[in-house]
């Protein structure tokens, strides 16, 4: 009663007032600090990496780098360095998280100590790339990188406590996968008991977990619009791509991966993809359910498979049984080789050139144009005598028949003999016995002796035949000129 008493009083009631506003700062300034370390508790950790592996050109570096948002551009060989922005809209918060790419070639794979050491493992995700387009090599490169890490990750000085700690945490995460849709706070996939603190997860199964790398495993499939080529070019058909994925869903059982088919020229799942990895480093709220029913969109989240909806898939397969190899069913198409697959070397020019010279000089000596004509015989030596003057002389030398002839030869014979018709038609055109006309008296005075002897009217019958006949001379005198032609042709 006597607190109450003095903050009646007149003099206590201003030091009541002070402490009432001294215990409001504190209170203030409390509530001020919690904040603040609430909200640096509460931000994104840093230091989380993405080791990606994959074979050359499985297109490992264009899909982080779509994830990125930036353009792909190759920068070399070996370990290859990226990273993501990672933003927290919920509490205004950006963080990177760290891409390591390890090149294709295994000669690189000691590169791997510089991404990687005992203390940043915990917080390392593990991305496998299969390459869709190359089916034939999924397998052999999933086998083949799941080794390179798991060797990697036994070379590094890790204590047993810390890495039991580790695959203990990947089997609770695998173990306490929900749907997204049936999800509820504090009710994980178990059985039911009377207590939280006492529950008892389910065991996993045989073959689920069997390699536990105590880090999250992703296992991705780019190029998944090859599918539609490979029906068409290579006749794959359903159960193909159905035991294709089987396969890969009992690999990822044993790692306890998730796996995820994208696209990147199509830009398929990669929104997806990039939810997942963030849901898987940074516990982001994930809310899409496992996507199984279009063949080359499928998302499997670790967790939720399991050796019963494996065997959905082997229902359809018709030609094959599910423990089949991989490798005798997919196998890799022939290669069309082309006609001309034999590689032919040329020759040096200085060796072709004295091949070409030594056969030369075998060969006999061929003789040339002016040595066939003897030396001795000339036209003017012709057995024949020479004609009359104004006529054209026809020699029978041999060189004749030996002597190529002239193609314009022909040509220049069908132009005389034109030029001869015109002429003459020009005569037998004019009026024969004309007055004034040259010779006209002579050439009619002989022509109408000649109508008078044989009765006939008279006309030009005979001047028509003397044109016929020097016409026939002309005639003859070409085709003596033309014989080697006339021969050739024939």
């Amino acid at each position: 009663m006597a607190p109450v008493l003095e903050k009646q009083l007149p003099g206590a009631a201003g030091s009541g007032d002070n402490n009432n506003e001294d215990e409001e700062g504190q209170n203030l300034w409390s509530s001020i600090l919690s904040e603040v370390s609430t909200r640096s508790s509460s931000k994104l950790p840093s230091g989380k990496n993405i080791l990606v592996f994959g074979e050359d050109g499985s297109g490992k570096t264009t899909l982080m780098a779509k994830l990125q948002g930036a353009e792909h551009n190759k920068k070399g060989r070996g370990l290859e360095y990226l990273y993501l922005n990672v933003h927290d809209e919920d509490r205004d918060d950006l963080s990177r998280c760290n891409v390591w790419i390890l090149d294709g070639d295994l000669y690189h794979k000691g590169l791997l100590k510089f991404a990687v050491t005992a203390k940043s493992l915990p917080d390392c995700l593990a991305v496998f790339v299969a390459d869709m387009s190359r089916p034939w090599t999924i397998m052999e490169s999933l086998q083949k990188w799941a080794s390179v890490l798991r060797d990697h990750v036994d070379k590094l000085k890790i204590s047993p406590e810390d890495m039991r700690e580790m695959e203990k945490r990947m089997v609770k995460a695998f173990q306490e996968y929900t749907e997204p849709e049936d999800a509820i706070p504090s009710s994980p996939r178990r059985a039911p008991t009377s207590g939280e603190d006492e529950a008892i997860v389910l065991p996993l199964g045989d073959n689920v977990l069997t390699h536990n790398l105590g880090i999250p495993v992703l296992i991705v499939c780019t190029k998944c619009d090859a599918v539609s080529v490979l029906e068409k070019e290579h006749d794959f058909r359903e159960e193909h791509f159905d035991f294709i994925q089987s396969y890969i869903r009992r690999f990822c059982l044993q790692y306890g991966a998730g796996l995820i088919y994208t696209s990147v020229k199509e830009e398929k799942n990669l929104d997806l993809l990039y939810k997942y990895i963030v849901h898987k480093m940074y516990d982001f709220q994930f809310v899409t359910p496992a996507l199984v029913v279009e063949k080359d969109a499928v998302f499997i989240p670790s967790g939720w498979d399991n050796e019963k909806k494996i065997g959905i898939l082997h229902e359809n397969l018709t030609t094959i049984r599910p423990e089949d190899p991989f490798e005798d069913f997919v196998t890799k198409p022939p290669v069309r080789k082309l006609v001309h697959d034999k590689e032919i070397n040329a020759e040096d020019e200085q060796v072709f050139l004295m091949k070409q010279q030594s056969l030369l000089a075998k060969q006999p000596a061929t003789p040339t144009r002016g040595a066939t004509e003897s030396p001795g015989r000339t036209t003017s030596g012709s057995p024949r005598p020479a004609g009359r003057a104004g006529q054209p002389t026809i020699t029978s030398s041999p060189m004749a028949a030996v002597k190529k002839p002239d193609p314009n030869m022909k040509a220049a014979g069908a132009a005389n003999e034109g030029v001869l018709a015109n002429f003459f038609n020009s005569l037998l055109s004019k009026k024969t016995g004309a007055p004034g006309s040259p010779g006209s008296g002579a050439v009619g005075a002989g022509v109408q002796g000649s109508a008078k002897k044989t009765g006939q009217k008279p006309g030009l019958t005979d001047v028509q035949a003397e044109l016929d006949r020097m016409t026939r001379k002309q005639d003859s005198m070409v085709s003596a000129n033309n014989i080697p032609q006339t021969e050739n042709e024939a």
